[in-house]
């Protein structure tokens, strides 16, 4: 029975020391500092490319989608992507005034519509009764005017 405990305790022990031996390694070979990159190995020339008479790409213009994505966030103020009520509102109500003519705080659609006839009649240059694209590029809305700069 002695040698059966004996046995059992001395596989114990191996097991042990097994582990500690094999996780002692492992922690030697984590730290351990990378291997030296290999040299890097240079061409005997560098190559050249004939580039007389070659023309790049014309560089890109500003396009109308991207002051499109500026005017919307204009308005959207928290940057969620969505435009509230309160967000649009927000910016026209000196706008919303110049429309109401009685000053009722309502806007009727004759006075609606006296306001958009009347900016169409000043856009309409040739009076034809149709807007043109140069035309129609007068409705747009005039760009804030900026601060002088005080130096």
């Amino acid at each position: 029975m002695n040698r059966l405990l004996l046995g059992a305790f001395g596989a114990l022990v191996l097991v042990g020391v097994g582990l500690f031996w094999w996780q002692g390694r492992a922690e030697v070979e984590q730290g351990a500092p990378p291997p030296a990159p290999a040299p890097a190995v240079l061409p005997a020339e560098i190559p050249a490319v004939d580039t007389a008479g070659q023309e790049g790409p014309e560089p890109p213009e500003a396009s109308d989608l991207t002051e499109e994505q500026q005017r919307f966030f204009r308005y959207d103020r928290n940057r969620d992507l969505r435009i509230t009520r309160n967000e649009m509102l927000a910016s026209r109500t000196e706008a919303f005034r110049k429309l109401d003519i009685d000053g009722n705080n309502l806007l009727t659609f004759e006075e609606w519509a006296v306001a958009t006839s009347n900016r169409f009649k000043a856009a309409d240059r040739d009076g034809n009764l149709e807007l043109t694209q140069p035309e129609f590029a007068t409705t747009r809305p005039n760009p804030p005017a900026k601060p002088s700069c005080r130096c």
